[in-house]
């Protein structure tokens, strides 16, 4: 028992960033639930793992819970009308007990993201949940005789029973910019799937899907449909604007973060409170001046003092060091949070690191416009015929797919070994295969339906497992009103025609929240999360590819082909390309760094 102890802690432990401010552990008979807690709602009462009385002096359940349930209060006071007394104002009591009371059927009544483990001690089962858009992670291990849990890999890695194993599954998954649903890299490993129940119980292991995106008869007119898009976000703004610590919004001038700023500024002073406080970040050289290109057409500055003068949020501007981003120890920090080599986005992830570290400084929880592109059709590959035809993951086209390819530095024999085109062919084929059909759609609607779909189910997922790392390793939560699964729902069945019906991009929400905005923001075309332009950044990059590839012993050297890695550090700084090149160097040192950190055993 007490080897059992230590082992929990120690898995436990790993969690201390993303729950700095409680910690506790909760052992009977099989189970054994370990909890690290991040303070937002009913700071002193919400303490974990937290056990349920119910019906005389036993304990029949016990949680161990992470994130929000939006809808707490509603379901606390239905609770109550059943004769639930409860010992604090948390929202992991009214989780608890909803399910003691309605069992599993309960998750569909929840509006949030969360992941949690209950156990039951009546049925003597343990159930994992994890929210319908998959916001909060949460992982599986299962084993001959249970499953061994938690919310990131490293919590299950802290575990001797799991090993560092990764085979030539995992390693496609890195090299690639694809996410297969439930795929964890390690070997054995599994992922919750968003809107899934994993069962474990003395029969084994079970796994339901309690929800999933349907196809549904879109009814209203255009009018109809515009408003309750409006009404829908001002429901969700109402919902997710609770908390009892510090809260602000990460503001970049975009559409969906200015009507998530804006509509919280809205209802925060309209219920005689503080205006909302937001947050923007910019580089040291772009006050020097700023190079539109292929991916980013202009700077956020202008458009974030548009808002900031509209709503009169307080505001501040976070300024980064470029040259900094590239340092080592924070590379290595960003592996420890992601349990991955940080792939694809480039300085995009030291950059959210340092922002949220700085956000922390001043508030707990943040709101984010996350996922409006994905549930909307604001990238650019919605629009493009080329992207919309292809026969692949609409962001590998020639629309941006280069950005996302981070391969050229890596030997083409591992390449061929890995088959990574059969690869990509079968995980594209397999998100067809899942994306639901409305009988007597037209060609077009049907192709449109699957491109939403592929977006919401693959590409969103490594945009929210960026933001959740990221900001959890400070201490950071940050809210996604876009993934609001009644929105997500309501606009994944407006048909294509009517949600582009001016011809641009996101052009329902744009109508919906226009007079929130300045024109400037409203008719602003889509521009992604900055990343930087300072030559300081390319040059510390290439200094960290030039010492893994000074070393022979670097676990990452086997992998690569030193010629295309020679040629492109011989190259001349500033001439190569950001949307190419430097995401192989960016992949390459990543890799290594993983592998250093992880002691991972690759068996391919």
């Amino acid at each position: 028992m007490e080897t059992q102890r230590i082992t929990l802690q120690r898995m436990t432990d790993t969690m201390a960033r993303r729950g700095p401010d409680a910690r506790g552990l909760w052992i009977d008979g099989p189970v054994g639930l370990g909890h690290r807690r991040l303070s937002v709602i009913d700071l002193e009462g919400g303490r974990q793992p937290m056990v349920a009385i119910h019906g005389g002096p036993h304990e029949v359940a016990a949680i161990t819970y992470s994130g929000e349930a939006y809808n707490y209060r509603v379901l606390r006071a239905e609770l109550q009308r059943l004769g639930h007394r409860f010992e604090s104002v948390s929202d992991t009591e009214v989780v608890l007990r909803a399910y003691v009371e309605w069992g599993e059927a309960f998750v569909e009544r929840l509006n949030g993201m969360y992941a949690f483990a209950i156990w039951d001690r009546r049925t003597q089962e343990l159930l994992l949940i994890r929210d319908r858009m998959g916001v909060k992670p949460l992982y599986y291990y299962p084993t001959q005789d249970g499953v061994i849990f938690g919310s990131e890999p490293k919590a299950l890695l802290a575990n001797p029973l799991v090993p560092r194993k990764v085979r030539a599954d995992g390693l496609r998954e890195i090299l690639e910019m694809v996410k297969t649903p439930g795929h964890a890299v390690f070997d054995g490993m599994r992922e919750v799937l968003p809107g899934e129940i994993v069962r474990v119980n003395r029969q084994g292991l079970s796994r339901r899907q309690y929800w999933k995106l349907e196809a549904r008869e879109h009814s209203d007119s255009l009018d109809s449909t515009i408003r309750h898009t409006r009404d829908l976000l001002e429901d969700i703004i109402d919902n997710q604007i609770v908390a009892d610590v510090p809260l602000c919004s990460l503001l970049s001038g975009g559409l969906d973060s200015s009507i998530i700023t804006a509509l919280a500024s809205k209802k925060l002073q309209a219920a005689g409170k503080e205006n909302i406080r937001s947050f923007s970040v910019d580089f040291t050289e772009h006050a020097n001046g700023f190079t539109g290109d292929a991916v980013r057409g202009t700077p956020d500055a202008p458009f974030v003092r548009d808002l900031v003068e509209k709503i009169h949020s307080s505001h501040q501007e976070i300024i980064l060091n470029s040259g900094e981003l590239a340092d080592p120890a924070l590379r290595a920090q960003i592996v420890r949070a992601l349990d991955l080599p940080p792939a694809f986005w480039g300085d995009m992830w030291p950059s959210l690191y340092r922002l949220f570290e700085e956000v922390r400084k001043h508030s707990t929880v943040a709101l984010s416009g996350e996922s409006a592109d994905e549930v909307f059709g604001g990238y650019r590959w919605f629009h493009d015929p080329e992207a919309i035809q292809a026969d692949t993951f609409p962001w590998l086209t020639s629309v941006t797919g280069k950005y996302f390819d981070g391969k050229p530095l890596f030997d083409p024999s591992l390449l061929h070994r890995l088959d990574m085109g059969s690869f990509l062919r079968d995980s594209y084929a397999q998100a067809i295969a899942e994306a639901p059909v409305l009988p007597g759609e037209s060609a077009q609607d049907v192709r449109m339906r699957q491109m939403s779909y592929v977006n919401l189910t693959r590409f969103v997922q490594t945009l929210l497992d960026r933001k959740d790392r990221m900001s959890m390793a400070v201490g950071l939560e940050v809210r996604v009103p876009f993934c609001d699964h009644r929105l997500v729902e309501y606009a994944f069945n407006i048909p294509w025609a009517m949600k582009a019906f001016d011809g641009r991009e996101k052009s329902i929400l744009r109508a919906a929240t226009r007079d929130l905005l300045p024109a400037s923001i409203s008719d602003r075309v889509k521009s992604p999360y900055p990343s930087t332009q300072d030559p300081a950044y390319e040059r510390a990059l290439r200094e960290a590819l030039a010492a893994v590839h000074a070393n022979r012993n670097a676990p990452v050297t086997p992998l690569l082909d030193d010629a295309q890695v020679q040629r492109a550090l011989a190259k001349p700084l500033g001439t190569i390309s950001p949307m190419y090149e430097r995401m192989g160097m960016e992949l390459a040192v990543g890799l290594n760094t993983w592998l250093t950190e992880y002691e991972v055993s690759l068996e391919l």
